[in-house]
């Protein structure tokens, strides 16, 4: 686990080199097929070499849940131990490490009906409005979510009218958790945060220079694309729509691609930093990837051992 720009892919390349893995993608961008350039995704040679799974199983225009990525990475888990390898997850999506080895609160399928309905009357009366209306359904769930938070307040409305039953409730029910397997949470996160910051910039103009905005403008010529869709709410995606909408230009886009990724880091490790039971490792360090490796080595002996 680890932030975005930790090099978690190097690391796990290197142990796949070493130990008898196959790759797991813990990665809600990474399951989109053609977006390439912005979810920074494995190079076919990569991808060919070390077997992936859970890496372009979407079209862009397709909704993916918490709940199917549970289901998706439990089957690829068997599958992989029946072959006499280890399942190694790769990512930085923290909800699905979450919802994999902590289950999942019974909540409501995703409507299209009634998110449509959500979507019309945010059209017509503005996302701070319609916190207003969940602050009067379930004013728990309003206190912890901003008036223009339009995600979170679709799915917590959609929770409501779909079951009559504020989705504060539905959550503090008990998960069922179905997981048998024995986890070694290893986390690549930076000694310097600053450092980490100078590598998310830099990945960024690569992602540039690379032809960010020519993909986004090939998937908007090539599917039916809202910017409110899953896939284009992906951190970069969403900033190049808006440039391609003409909202800013060139120079504010790199300082808003950058910015919007440095948040999504600081989520990321906020998220690491709350997980029991994870052994850090210092993402800038040179060796860090032989240090992994030795710590997981070990940690799979002991496992035997007690097996």
């Amino acid at each position: 686990m680890g932030p975005t720009a930790s090099g978690k892919t190097a690391v796990a390349t290197a142990i796949a080199g070493k130990l008898p893995c196959e790759i797991v993608s813990v990665d809600s961008a990474q399951i989109y097929r053609h977006m390439n350039v912005g979810t920074a995704k494995p190079g076919t040679e990569l991808l060919e070499r070390v077997p992936h799974h859970l890496v372009d199983i979407v079209e862009p225009h397709e909704s993916y849940s918490a709940a199917r990525f549970r289901d998706d990475a439990l089957i690829a888990m068997r599958e992989i131990t029946e072959r006499g390898n280890v399942p190694l997850l790769v990512g930085g999506t923290m909800l699905y490490f979450q919802a994999l080895t902590e289950g999942l609160n019974e909540l409501p399928e995703a409507d299209a009906a009634i998110r449509l309905v959500i979507d019309t009357m945010a059209d017509e009366s503005g996302w701070p409005a319609l916190h207003g209306e969940l602050a009067r359904v379930d004013p728990e769930t309003a206190a912890r979510l901003k008036p223009n938070d339009a995600q979170r307040i679709q799915r917590a409305l959609e929770v409501y009218y779909l079951t009559n039953t504020p989705m504060s409730e539905l959550l503090r029910k008990p998960k069922c958790v179905y997981y048998p397997y024995s986890a070694i949470k290893i986390a690549l996160v930076p000694g310097e945060r600053e450092r980490l910051h100078e590598r998310i910039g830099r990945r960024f103009e690569d992602m540039l220079e690379l032809g960010l905005i020519t993909e986004l403008r090939k998937l908007r010529n090539q599917y039916a694309l809202e910017p409110t869709m899953p896939s284009m709410r992906c951190v970069g995606y969403r900033q190049v729509w808006q440039y391609l909408d003409g909202e800013f230009g060139l120079a504010a886009l790199r300082e808003k691609g950058v910015a919007a990724t440095r948040q999504l880091a600081k989520r990321q490790l906020t998220w690491l930093r709350a997980t029991k039971d994870v052994e850090a490792f210092d993402c800038l360090a040179e060796d860090v990837a032989d240090q992994v490796l030795d710590y997981l080595q070990r940690a799979l002996e002991k496992l035997s051992a007690v097996a």
